[in-house]
């Protein structure tokens, strides 16, 4: 009875959102489900390829149809001088998530890794909803055993106790840290063609601490979460801007979705295990669909491309021998990182140029009159920084965010390490608290769009 209520109340949960999407999820569960149970049987293999291929097309036709067919259709009107209509598509809600959950799932029945399992559990594996929304995208061997385990459905104190401080602390990342960080981020990128040096990187830095602390303060929320009913949800961000390299970062940043393309797409297509070239190419190719996972447009295939070529070049750099000064090579990493972000906010190629201009000083070199007059310095070049009140704000605020990225431990450590002291719950109160004054302000997840 339990997990009925909990499923029930997951749909009821997601439906919430947008109804008219209500019978869409049951379809994709229910298909699912019924070719995954087939493709566990012993059947001739050719039938159970055929019925792999049947349900990946099924899956990725879903998914392209909600969430590619306006940027395709856009493409052939450009390029074909045609007329197309666009049928300006809502995307529904996690379907970029539970998809690639789904997809998962198909090829282990067709390797015959999930047998046993029931159409109840399946359906909360899918439509978990802690998890739901913006992931982790979770693999069925991550959570299927533990909805059948009967001494989950029991009451444990500690593991509510660490739920709610780790959902705390996802929540004071989004409503107070992420969302300070928006209202600059949004007002540069509004003017990205008159950002001067200064506040363009003020603009990207923005972005960069922004777009971390949104969907990492979601993670931890799901973790939370799930943790209040015994369920223990991947773990999806170890402290990916402490990365000394591109791999290092891919190895923390978004975890389950690395390890999904790995397992799914990188290794399928040969891995490493065919030579550099091969390597390289299937490199650039899991990044390729990485980007537009994303979202349906080129700045994204740009930015997972840009991903992957940093990735060859840093392990033909390993390879090679060659080394690097650690302090060095974090800088290097995360300004990459930086700069590739800002293709990913951007909503065209011409402001993210803009922004990249600015960055580089090729709009000028400003002071922003506020830090002038702190540091006493006399220019007629003077201008009133426009993203914030204070541009002594904004400074703040990234010193305050690099701080916790790189000195202070993440939500992961402070999950394992927990032991039950009175001042972890005078912590988590705090936090959850003072987030909740602030959620009268709070701006959508920024996964939530892909």
């Amino acid at each position: 009875m339990s997990k009925i209520w909990l499923f029930l109340s997951s749909l009821f949960f997601y439906s919430w959102w947008n109804p008219k999407y209500f019978p869409l999820i049951l379809l994709s569960l229910f298909v699912n489900f019924f070719i995954g149970t087939y493709l566990g049987k012993e059947k001739p293999i050719w039938q159970r390829k055929l019925m792999l291929t049947i349900g990946i097309v099924f899956n990725v036709g879903l998914l392209g149809f909600f969430k590619y067919y306006d940027f395709l259709i856009n493409n052939i009107n450009l390029v074909f001088s045609t007329d197309f209509n666009l049928l300006y598509l809502v995307l529904p809600l996690a379907i970029s998530f539970y998809t690639f959950q789904q997809i998962g799932y198909l090829v282990d029945s067709y390797r015959q890794e999930t047998k046993g399992y029931v159409f109840l559990d399946y359906a909360l594996f899918v439509y978990f909803f802690p998890q739901l929304i913006a992931g982790p995208i979770v693999h069925h061997k991550d959570v299927m055993d533990q909805f059948r385990d009967p001494f989950n459905r029991r009451v444990n104190a500690k593991h509510i106790a660490v739920g709610l401080l780790v959902f705390s602390i996802g929540l004071f990342k989004k409503v107070v840290i992420a969302d300070a960080f928006a209202v600059w981020v949004n007002s540069g990128y509004s003017m990205a063609a008159s950002l001067t040096f200064i506040d363009a990187w003020m603009t990207s830095l923005s972005y960069t601490f922004q777009l971390y602390f949104d969907f990492s303060g979601y993670s931890d929320m799901a973790i939370g979460a799930g943790l209040l009913f015994n369920i223990h949800l991947p773990k999806n961000f170890n402290s990916p801007y402490k990365a000394l390299n591109i791999q290092d970062f891919w190895r923390r940043w978004h975890i389950t979705l690395s390890t999904f393309l790995t397992r799914y797409i990188y290794i399928p297509l040969g891995g490493n295990r065919k030579g550099a070239v091969r390597t390289y190419v299937n490199i650039l190719i899991i990044f390729a669909i990485s980007g537009i996972w994303h979202g349906a447009g080129w700045t994204f295939v740009l930015w997972g491309l840009l991903h992957g070529i940093a990735s060859v070049i840093n392990r033909f750099w390993t390879r090679a021998g060659f080394s690097m000064n650690k302090v060095l090579a974090w800088f290097i990493t995360f300004q990459f990182v930086n700069a590739t972000w800002v293709f990913f906010r951007a909503p065209n190629f011409t402001t993210a140029i803009q922004v990249l201009k600015g960055m580089a000083g090729l709009n000028g070199v400003s002071i922003p009159d506020q830090l002038a007059n702190i540091l006493h310095w006399e220019t007629t070049r003077l201008y009133t920084f426009s993203l914030a009140a204070s541009a002594l704000e904004v400074l703040l605020y990234l010193a305050g965010a690099l701080c916790i990225v790189l000195v202070f431990k993440n939500s992961y450590e402070w999950k394992e390490q927990f032991k039950p002291k009175w001042y972890y719950a005078v912590f988590a109160a705090a936090l959850f608290i003072y987030s909740a004054f602030h959620l009268q302000k709070v701006t959508e997840f920024l996964y939530f769009n892909f």
